[in-house]
């Protein structure tokens, strides 16, 4: 049989390999900042810089890990990768442009609208409608070109981080499209389509399994071709990678309720999360063990080879995080980790040491490859990798002690029943370790910038490789499974049935949880006197939401005594039904707010927003003046209502003609009395529709419990 030449075009691989290792410094510098921001508030720069306070600064560092670092991670080695294991180049140069210059594109509109506070609430989700558009346009581009690529392949057997690839393309499509069901309200604002509970439970459905088919998936996908060709050794089993692939996939999607447990989630949800997450430890050390014994009889090589030294650790961290994951799910280890600084320290070690030590290792890899070259210095390398193994360590060592600390001051009663120490008694004794917490990210940021310098001495000693020749045999039309071979060999040769087939493993488990919880009533009780938003309520919320305030406080308390006894009676089902989105949060670096209405005064609110630590001493809450400049947006109050009344807000048909009336009479109101008070402030600027929402927060409840008497 003769052989067909043809050529790997690498222009692509090497244009998101600069892209990810450009966003990944600019991801990991803002993170640097605000770590620093949040152990030194006055770098927040509100005054000067409203724009980069911490709670717009943080969405903008995570999407852009998440999205920009990883994401262009994982295309440049899908794009390596695919034409090598199917012997064949990609579908098409036009559409893998496309791809490229779109999802650029995406990740500079990302961060220019978050910074312009223009996002929907939702942690990895936060970006509004006309991105969420683009994202699912240039998703389906890489699909079609993926695909494209398979179906015109020369190798009939689909390599096992093939299958990867295609179950984290299906199943981030499914994520993606559920959770940003949302109602416009205008060019760059949204309501979810769901509320409180359900929004909850969709967005952490999601908010897991991007981590688990975004970060995981891809990334397996990745070690699986990466290392083998690192320690030049096959993989270590093949039926493993079977029971590892299928096993994950499908176990993997229950998993996010452990995100809500002990929270307004049914309890029946809050138990499958957490039963499923228990068993993810299976197929994840599976993985990781699958990955480290392919070096079995290449340790020696190990200690020599830099890129096996940061595949090795990250596939540890891998295997770490995957133990740790399932652990807090349980109740009681929960009831410590969530809210707290275990789940920063927990997501870095997954984020920095998996995918950051196999995306550098990666790179090291392939740029030579690239270049037609040898690693500039493999010193340097090696001197990376300690500096990122120490930045680690740095990072999240005084997380893990800042969480334990918190906790046992948190739940500390003295003798005679009172609380022993405040928020702020707490807030300031983990300072420290968020210094901390900062230089190990610096640390962590030196060892990658040392690697730019590597690798562009890497590239400028060689010459790039823009056409790699190749030859293999056509594929043949008449074929003959080989006697012996298993079931599974079916599959790998039909890559639509595998698509078919992942798609449906991974839907199960997600109609199985959601469905029950929208369809049946009994899941969210309602509560008579829980009311919509005033007009100037809304507002309020969606300035909160603008500001990022859900980054640092929650709105969820737990049947907790300690929690019940600081923060007042815990949360029901009920009295979310009008939140869209829900803001329950993850992380407590400053106090729940989910009783803040009536506890403080107006005048309180005011000098708080204005000034934080004239009313709480030793705060790290950045302030917020522009509040106090900026006019409440009165144009888009008709609209707002007009939107939530479409997604199931019972506001009375027409509201919208006297709702400006009704937000200025409560504005004019609020005013009144600060000016009672001797603070002086026009009834239009935005610190009134603020102090408006957080003064209804909680009160419904109130308002239940005394009519109950």
């Amino acid at each position: 049989m003769s052989l067909e030449k043809f050529f790997y075009d690498n222009k692509l691989p090497k244009l998101f390999a600069i892209a990810c290792i450009f966003w990944g410094t600019v991801g990991m510098l803002l993170g640097v900042i605000a770590a620093f921001q949040l152990a030194f508030p006055v770098l927040n720069f509100s005054e000067y810089f409203p724009h980069l306070a911490f709670g717009r600064l943080r969405p903008v560092h995570t999407n852009a890990v998440i999205f920009a670092f990883v994401g262009n991670g994982i295309f440049t080695g899908i794009y390596y990768a695919i034409p090598r294991l199917l012997k064949t180049p990609m579908w098409s140069n036009f559409l893998g442009k496309i791809h490229f210059w779109g999802w650029q594109l995406i990740i500079v509109c990302a961060a220019v609208s978050l910074l312009m506070g223009f996002t929907t609430g939702k942690e990895y989700a936060e970006l509004e409608w006309p991105i969420d558009i683009m994202i699912t346009l240039i998703w389906v581009v890489f699909g079609i070109n993926m695909f494209g690529t398979i179906l015109t392949r020369r190798e009939r057997h689909l390599y096992v981080a093939i299958w990867f690839f295609i179950a984290s393309w299906v199943t981030v499509a499914m994520l993606h499209i559920v959770n940003s069901m949302e109602f416009p309200v205008s060019f760059m604002k949204s309501y979810s389509w769901y509320a409180g509970v359900q929004d909850a439970l969709v967005q952490w459905w999601y908010g897991h399994n991007a981590v688990a088919f975004f970060l995981t998936t891809p990334y397996l996908g990745l070690m699986y071709y990466y290392l083998p060709k690192a320690a030049n050794r096959p993989v270590y089993s093949y039926r493993l990678s079977i029971v590892h692939f299928w096993s994950l996939i499908f176990l993997y999607i229950w998993a996010g309720p452990h995100h809500l447990l002990y929270t307004a989630l049914p309890d029946w949800a809050q138990s499958v999360g957490t039963a499923f997450s228990i068993m993810l430890i299976l197929p994840s050390w599976g993985g990781m063990l699958n990955g480290l014994f392919t070096l079995r009889g290449a340790w020696d090589k190990v200690r020599e080879d830099p890129v096996l030294k940061f595949f090795v650790v990250a596939v540890t961290c891998y295997g770490m995080s995957t133990f740790e994951g399932p652990m807090m799910s349980l109740k009681n280890v929960n009831a410590i980790s969530h809210y707290s600084d275990w789940t920063v320290a927990h997501v870095h070690i997954g984020a920095l040491g998996w995918n950051g030590f196999l995306t550098f290792g990666m790179m090291y890899w392939l740029i030579p490859k690239l270049f037609n070259t040898q690693l500039y210095s493999r010193k340097l390398a090696s001197t990376h990798f300690w500096i990122g193994t120490l930045g680690i360590l740095l990072y999240a060592i005084p997380m893990y002690w800042s969480a334990f600390r918190s906790y046992f001051m948190m739940k500390a009663f003295t003798p005679e029943g009172q609380l022993q120490y405040t928020f702020i008694d707490i807030v300031q004794t983990v300072v420290p370790f968020y210094t901390m917490r900062a230089v190990g990210g610096t640390i962590f940021l030196a060892g990658v910038i040392l690697m730019i310098y590597n690798l562009i001495k890497t590239a400028k000693a060689g010459s790039f490789l823009a056409k790699e020749e190749a030859e293999a045999a056509p594929l043949l039309k008449e074929y003959r499974a080989p006697s012996g071979s298993i079931w599974h060999s079916v599959i790998e040769r039909k890559p639509i049935l595998l698509l078919v087939l992942s798609l449906i493993v991974v839907g199960i488990g997600g109609l199985v949880e959601l469905v029950p919880t929208f369809l049946v009533k009994e899941n969210i009780p309602t509560i008579a006197s829980v009311k919509p938003y005033t007009p100037l309520e809304l507002q309020g919320r969606d300035i909160y939401i603008r500001e990022g305030c859900y980054n640092c406080h929650s709105q969820m308390i737990r049947p907790f005594r300690y929690e019940v006894t600081r923060y007042g009676e815990y949360s029901k089902a009920g009295e979310f039904v009008y939140d869209h989105p829900f803001q329950w949060g993850s992380k407590r670096t400053g106090p729940d707010l989910a009783r803040i209405g009536g506890k403080y005064g107006d005048s309180w609110h005011f000098n708080h927003m204005l000034e934080p630590s004239s009313m709480a001493p030793g705060s790290i809450m950045p302030s917020y003046p522009s509040l106090f400049e900026n006019d409440i947006d009165k144009g888009s109050t008709n609209s707002k209502i007009y939107a939530m009344r479409k997604i199931g807000v019972p506001y009375p048909d027409g509201y919208e003609a006297q709702a400006n009336s009704d937000l200025e009479k409560q504005a004019t109101k609020i005013a009144t009395g600060l000016k009672e008070n001797k603070l002086e402030i026009s009834s239009d600027k935005e610190i009134i529709a603020l102090i408006a929402y957080l003064q209804r927060v909680g009160t419904d409840i109130k308002l239940e419990s005394k009519t109950n008497k």
